[in-house]
């Protein structure tokens, strides 16, 4: 067994560079039967902006403060050891981007194991340890307090959380053994696995039923309730049960069983590139046996390996680009140039005019008008944004007041009058030049010279679209991903004429929306579309010239995406694929194709088979025989070396036209706005890790390339 005690972590140490210390401040608290209980402040002396992290400093310094605490103990000085953060955090975990700098697979061992080393002495006090988790605990943060003995949560807690495996990591400070141990192996999964692949954090009171924490408490007297509870622990009067913790018929039985149903789930939902979801899943299935030291040094080993690899690299510079660079959007205008918005008009009542103006009415608490050739079709709108509005009023999203309010907040009209006092107007309309110019040219009469104009075409020139208009300097394109409330990304396009007023609006209405929005030039596809187009448009052709559907599938796996081509296609609508295929090959016939075969499978309806609850089981027969025909069927090999060309071609164009400002938004675009994931870094980062980047244009997107420092992986457990 590793002896933590006995390695030399200064390495890490010098690496630590400028660390904000997060201290461990110790004061003795008095308890009942004139016992003492020692408790621990993590505190790095910001506001809750700058969460507690825990670099090496950091954990050396706990490291240190529980051995003294423990040389108390054995004195007799104190009876127990709790540990809490500062107001609102307990603590984030560790800094990322202290990780990616880590220069090799031994250096990243040891991050593993000063992890270990430091709050696994929670373990070995003498006495009983509590962690009172007082507010977000992410990460190493979580682990703290699965390390200690007892656990007591605030009830206002609004993330708790062990989010590695999405970022390319597993938690390798004994989560990934204590957890299950804990709740049960069910539980666990759903904590480090499910949960951060959807995003998902938990609350308070799931902390509690799921048996992470002990016991909740209210905010007003949380430390106080907490040491009194801990006092009763320490004297023997108050009792802890843990209903979720496994028992011999768990291991024996259900395990196992667990662990297979999240690999498939997995292998189904992700494909097999990530690393970090598999490992992580390996490491839960060992947990069921074996010692906690045991579990510790298959941490280290697999943590070592994530950390030295290209994935996690890619992870942290997705991670940051999320985290950072869309929060400050590059080519933004000054804010102050934006109009307010004191009512939002909404041209069509279909389903993404709906979806429209229920974000709008939500997030900006604005009036909101939908208009649509008949008034059917705007009572149907209208029925349909007040049904969305009582769904999550039934769901306790919003209280019957918010209900009520938005609601009243919506109308509907076929007079197009009721747009005069709009200041901002987006179309929602069929996805065709002419109908879009003609809608605009028409509002235009109606409504106020100040009006922002807005259209969410996602192919169409914004700049042709406005061809009509008086005064095209106040159009923009503001385009939405499908479904609207989930998807956060928006495109936000900027034509020759757009002014800097109408630009600056249409970003600071996006941040209102809780959307990420790019600012791209106007061209077609703009980012996302058309990458996407180049891609489906290769897909196809590899089709059309005889190359069966399972092989196309086949080739694209290494790129780790959420869904097949064919998936894609179908959930885009194979009509609007063919047209975006059209619209890239009138646009770029030298590089894009166009698909005959692709407009008789939208005519068809379908290429996938599906089970009655909508799983792929294969592909359909009919759709099949309607490509059979092609002579010259390509190899995985070929296609996949012909989309990585192709996509580091088209996007080296992309940013040599300054569609975009750089690689970066590029691939903020493509995680944002098409799922792609974080473990492959967008798009830039793998098409220089493959060499396609090298092979295009004999250079790479960036400079160095982002790739870890060890192509070895961790052998199975």
């Amino acid at each position: 067994m590793t002896d933590y005690t006995a390695l030399d972590f200064s390495e890490l140490v010098a690496l630590s560079g400028d660390e904000v210390v997060t201290h461990s401040f110790v004061r003795d608290i008095p308890l009942s039967g004139a016992r003492t209980l020692a408790l621990v402040t993590l505190d790095n002396g910001r506001d809750h902006t700058r969460p507690n992290t825990l670099g090496p400093v950091t954990l050396l310094e706990f490291a240190a403060t529980l051995d003294a605490l423990a040389e108390r103990a054995a004195r007799g000085e104190i009876h127990g050891v709790a540990v809490t953060g500062k107001p609102f955090i307990l603590a984030a975990g560790a800094d990322l981007g202290k990780v990616s700098e880590i220069p090799s697979l031994a250096t990243g061992k040891l991050l593993g194991q000063l992890g270990h080393h430091a709050l696994g002495k929670l373990f070995t006090l003498g006495v009983p340890s509590f962690v009172f988790i007082n507010g977000l605990a992410l990460g190493g943060g979580l682990e703290i307090a699965l390390n200690a003995d007892y656990r007591t949560v605030d009830a206002s807690v609004a993330a708790v959380a062990l989010p590695e495996v999405s970022l390319g990591l597993i938690p390798g400070w004994g989560g990934s053994y204590l957890l299950p141990n804990l709740i049960g192996i069910e539980n666990a999964l759903t904590v480090i696995i499910s949960n951060p692949l959807k995003n998902r954090v938990l609350k308070a009171t799931d902390t509690v039923e799921l048996g992470i924490a002990d016991v909740l408490f209210g905010s007003a007297a949380f430390l106080e309730h907490s040491i009194a509870w801990a006092d009763g622990v320490i004297a023997g009067t108050t009792t802890v049960t843990r209903p979720n913790k496994p028992g011999k018929i768990e291991r024996l039985v259900k395990w196992d069983a667990a662990i297979g149903i999240a690999r498939r789930m997995l292998e189904s939902r992700i494909g097999t590139v990530a690393l970090s979801p598999y490992i992580a899943l390996d490491l839960l299935k060992a947990a069921k046996s074996g010692t906690r030291e045991e579990g510790f040094e298959r941490e280290d080993d697999s943590l070592a390996a994530l950390i030295a690899g290209d994935q996690l690299q890619a992870s942290i510079y997705a991670f940051n680009l999320v985290q950072k660079r869309a929060k400050r959007p590059a080519g933004s205008p000054d804010k102050k140039l934006a109009r307010p918005i004191t009512k939002v008009g909404v041209i069509g009542a279909g389903l993404m005019a709906s979806q429209f103006a229920l974000l709008f009415v939500r997030r900006l608490q604005v009036p909101v008008v939908i208009t649509d050739l008949d008034q059917a079709r705007v009572d149907k709108g209208v029925a349909y944004i007040h049904g969305e509005i009582a769904t999550l009023q039934s769901k306790g999203r919003i209280t019957a007041d918010e209900g009520n309010r938005l609601r009243a907040l919506v109308t509907g009209t076929t007079d197009k009058a009721s747009f005069s006092d709009a200041d901002w107007v987006i179309e929602a309309v069929f996805e065709e030049l002419g109908v879009k110019q003609d809608v605009f040219a028409e509002i235009e009469k109606y409504v106020s010279p100040e009006a922002i104009l807005a259209t969410n075409t996602s192919s169409l020139s914004v700049e042709q679209i406005g061809a009509k208009l008086a005064h095209p300097e106040r159009l923009v394109g503001f385009h939405f991903f499908n479904p609207v409330a989930v998807m956060p990304l928006i495109e936000v396009v900027n034509t020759p004429q757009t002014n800097e007023t109408t630009l600056s609006t249409a970003m600071v209405i996006a941040g209102k929306l809780r959307k990420n929005a790019v600012i791209t030039r106007d061209t077609p596809g703009f980012v996302v579309n058309r990458i996407l187009a180049k891609l489906l448009g290769e897909a196809m052709h590899a089709v059309d010239t005889g190359t069966p559907f399972e092989v196309v599938d086949g080739a694209i796996a290494p790129f780790g995406l959420p869904m097949t081509p064919f998936e894609l296609l179908e959930l885009v609508g194979l009509k609007v694929g063919a047209h975006v295929l059209d619209t890239h090959h009138a646009a770029f016939p030298d590089r894009f194709f166009e698909s005959d075969n692709l407009h008789r499978l939208a005519e068809h309806g379908k290429i996938l088979e599906r089970d009655a609850k909508g799983k792929v089981t294969g592909f359909d027969k009919t759709a099949k025989k309607i490509v059979a025909g092609g002579t010259t069927p390509m190899t995985g090999e070929e296609i996949l070396r012909r989309i990585e060309d192709g996509l580091a071609d088209e996007i080296k164009r992309m940013l040599d036209d300054d569609v975009v400002h750089a690689a970066e938004d590029i691939d903020l675009c493509v995680i944002l706005g098409a799922g792609w994931p974080f473990q492959m870094g967008g798009a830039t980062p793998y098409l220089d890790r493959v060499g396609a980047s090298e092979r295009v244009f004999g250079g790479t997107f960036h400079t160095p390339m982002i790739r870890g420092v060890s192509s070895e992986v961790p052998v199975a457990l």
